[in-house]
């Protein structure tokens, strides 16, 4: 590149029309030089500027013939390559500029061969492309799934999902991932998290002190989905090129088996609970079918003992460590279930019992009861009875098992449960109507076995 200045020896403030006449004069020393270097085999540059001043007045790039006309400044995104002193090669490239800074942000690839690295480079360049690098600084895990929970999350969730979002956020993401930059986490860092989670990942609670110290699967699972949805809208924002969460490995949901109370063994099981004065709350769950969360919601406004109905309007679960009523899962868990005579029966001597209460169940502090408290409830009676150990949702398992082993239809059983469809119900229980089917063929063969 030849340069060529030419200054003007008049440092003096000048009029519009001295500035006039300076440009053109300008142009007549551009005109002069371009002619005389006009055969040049290179780019020349000619610029004429003031003397001692470092701003051009006139500045003109003349470009020889087949020449490169692209800025000798390396752009975004674009890359160049080294072979560094451990012997592998090395591809760098430019995302951008930081934004606090200025500086450029660079990013490296590394590989055994100079063919390999240019390879790598090409990729990595395409898959930036468009990727505000200096913005993405600006986050941190945290951050961003602070701005996702408050703008995506909670518009598009039922308030008891985002709820509980907010605390997975904030009891295992955040301390664990939070202040890793946004753009710099990687499936490892994921997959570790993810590995302590299932270890050591329960918070501390008095009713989870004889829990397992790590969290279940299930949980591990919906904490992904989380930070998934999360990396899916970074991508989209082009903050990040990929998710790192794609490439993890996730435990396998372990499906828990279903179980039941069999009819010989509900005797002795309400027997104790009535002599543990909590007949009702099992009683009422074991002919409704409800979830333990609805059983707990319910109010005395919700039941007309008059009509014989009992509405299911609400659900009381655990956010935070704190016991607050919530909606329902699904609109279909929104229901109204009729109740039998001795169900009736059975409801108002509990609300002589619990007096001006205004749940159905209520703690000893006037509030609705625990989901914990009522679960270890559930264990005391059964260990008392000399009964295995269920889980409180066995309780509407029984139900929806009695009412099909009884000639009870299945999209009846699917509408007393809540469930958003008689197909799911038919899944679940298809070991139970595969039973009933194999009677229904057997009673008719016999039926019909004279006709043979």
């Amino acid at each position: 590149m030849k340069r060529d200045f030419q200054p003007f020896k008049n440092r003096t403030a000048v009029t519009k029309e001295e500035r006039l006449r300076q440009r053109k004069n300008c142009a007549a020393i551009v005109k002069d030089k371009a002619a005389r270097l006009r055969g040049a085999n290179d780019n020349f540059l000619i610029t004429v500027r003031l003397s001692g001043s470092f701003v051009p007045l006139v500045t003109v790039l003349f470009v020889a013939k087949g020449a490169d006309t692209m800025p000798k400044r390396r752009a975004n995104g674009e890359g160049n390559i080294r072979k560094r002193k451990d012997g592998r090669w090395e591809g760098r490239y430019t995302v951008g500029h930081d934004p606090e800074t200025g500086k450029a942000i660079i990013k490296s690839v590394l590989g055994k061969t100079q063919a390999e690295v240019k390879e790598k480079l090409k990729r990595a360049i395409e898959k930036n492309v468009g990727i505000d690098y200096g913005r993405a600084k600006t986050y941190t895990v945290g951050n961003w799934l602070e701005v996702w929970y408050e703008n995506y999350a909670k518009i598009k969730m039922r308030p008891s999902t985002y709820l509980t979002y907010h605390g997975y956020i904030e009891n295992h993401i955040k301390p664990q991932l939070g202040k890793i930059p946004l753009n710099d986490l990687t499936t490892l860092h994921l997959q570790q998290f993810y590995k302590k989670l299932l270890a050591e990942g329960r918070v501390e609670r008095i009713e989870a002190q004889k829990q397992p110290k790590g969290l279940s699967a299930k949980t591990v699972r919906n904490i992904h989905q989380i930070i998934s949805s999360a990396l899916k809208l970074a991508i989209e924002q082009r903050l990040i090129a990929r998710n790192p969460a794609d490439g993890c490995a996730l435990p396998k949901a372990e499906r828990k088996e279903m179980q039941t109370l069999p009819v010989e063994q509900l005797t002795s099981f309400l027997r104790e609970a009535k002599d543990s004065g909590v007949f009702a709350l099992y009683y009422i769950d074991l002919t409704t079918g409800l979830r333990r969360g609805e059983l707990l919601g319910l109010k005395w406004s919700d039941i007309d003992l008059e009509k014989g109905d009992l509405r299911v309007q609400r659900q009381i679960g655990r956010i935070d460590g704190k016991i607050i009523e919530m909606p329902l899962k699904t609109k279909n868990a929104y229901r109204t279930l009729p109740l039998s005579a001795d169900a009736i029966d059975v409801l108002k001597a509990q609300k002589n019992k619990v007096g001006s209460s205004e749940w159905v169940f209520p703690s000893p502090t006037g509030g609705p009861m625990s989901p914990d408290s009522v679960l270890h409830m559930l264990h005391r009676v059964l260990k008392r009875a000399g009964l295995p150990k269920v889980r409180f949702h066995d309780l509407r398992h029984t139900f929806a098992t009695l009412a099909l082993q009884n000639g009870v239809d299945i999209k009846t059983v699917s509408g007393m449960l809540g469930h958003f469809s008689a197909g799911f119900t038919l899944d679940t229980y298809a070991h139970v109507t595969t039973s009933a089917k194999r009677e229904a063929a057997k009673t008719m063969g016999n039926l019909l076995s004279g006709a043979v």
